[in-house]
């Protein structure tokens, strides 16, 4: 499989913080990024203002384009939009890395807290959603403000990277790998994403406890 350096990245949901955000960081390190929304005109919009920023090669594509032009595609969507833009993308994602990095979280009056998934994690939700594709989760983590302040130079901060395909968790940690300061981390079977998704409650709650923009480091790796 080639590098991610000769791979077009395509982010679903490339219009909202956290997916621009990381699509700034990709854009900045050479790659060639693709941006989706449903609309296309509003993800040529956000297109425009990554490549500003970035210095990057970045296009705007409605979801299906991005999906079926990308090599590799990060979902980074409303959980309340997840399942029914996964489904509609099935024949457009097929054959290709999908990256999760969605976080089904509420929030209340005691603050956020994780949703109960019937697949168990949005990562399994896309895994059944998407039978054709290789479906990892990442990014669940990073701070979206820290990856858009490019005066920010390294980010601090390791990717957990779960998934059963060792070939696509590879690949999904030179990804993660391409922004300065991150690593990727194997962090087991897809079955254990739950747990990952549920801990960015955690780590909001300890963000707006501190006034930070925490994120995780694996020690002893």
């Amino acid at each position: 499989m080639a590098g991610v350096q000769d791979m077009t990245v395509g982010v679903l949901g490339g219009t909202g913080p956290q997916g621009k955000g990381l699509a700034i960081r990709w854009a900045q390190a050479g790659l060639r990024v693709l941006i989706g929304s449903r609309k296309s005109d509003r993800a040529q919009e956000a297109a425009q203002e990554i490549a500003a920023t970035s210095g990057g090669d970045v296009a705007g594509r409605d979801n299906a384009g991005c999906a079926a032009e990308a090599d590799i595609v990060l979902a980074a969507l409303p959980w309340d939009g997840h399942a029914d833009t996964l489904r509609s993308l099935r024949t457009e994602l097929a054959g290709k890395i999908v990256v999760d990095c969605v976080n089904p979280l509420g929030f209340d009056g005691k603050g956020p807290y994780a949703l109960p998934v019937e697949e168990g994690s949005a990562a399994e939700q896309a895994e059944q959603l998407l039978p054709d594709s290789r479906v990892t989760a990442a990014f669940h983590h990073v701070s979206a403000v820290t990856l858009a302040d490019l005066d920010v130079p390294h980010v601090d901060l390791d990717v957990l990277v779960l998934g059963d395909d060792r070939e696509a968790t590879d690949v999904v940690r030179e990804l993660a790998g391409v922004i300065p300061g991150v690593r990727g981390i194997y962090g087991g079977r897809l079955r254990n994403a739950h747990q990952v998704e549920a801990l960015t409650a955690n780590i909001i709650a300890i963000n707006r406890r501190y006034k930070a923009h925490a994120g995780l480091r694996i020690t002893d790796v």
